[in-house]
């Protein structure tokens, strides 16, 4: 059973085919620079390779983080 049609595999005419390739394209490139954006962030937060002192430093550098937000709500 042949179907009679013109037209591509998807079923989409040419002009259908484009709407959606152009929907698809700008969602893709806002996703992807949400993404960028957000790992950006991440980075700046915590950096995912350690530095000269390693991952000592940022443990040490989280209880001093902790040990302050305690004595400011013990006095606060």
């Amino acid at each position: 059973m042949a179907d009679s049609r013109q037209g591509s595999l998807s079923g989409l005419t040419e002009q259908e085919a484009k709407e959606f390739h152009g929907i698809f394209m700008t969602s893709f490139i806002i996703f992807t620079l949400i993404a960028v954006v957000a790992h950006f962030l991440a980075w700046q937060w915590r950096p995912w390779l350690p530095g000269a002192s390693g991952y000592a430093s940022i443990v040490h550098d989280a209880k001093e983080v902790a040990m302050a937000y305690i004595a400011v709500g013990f006095t606060g």
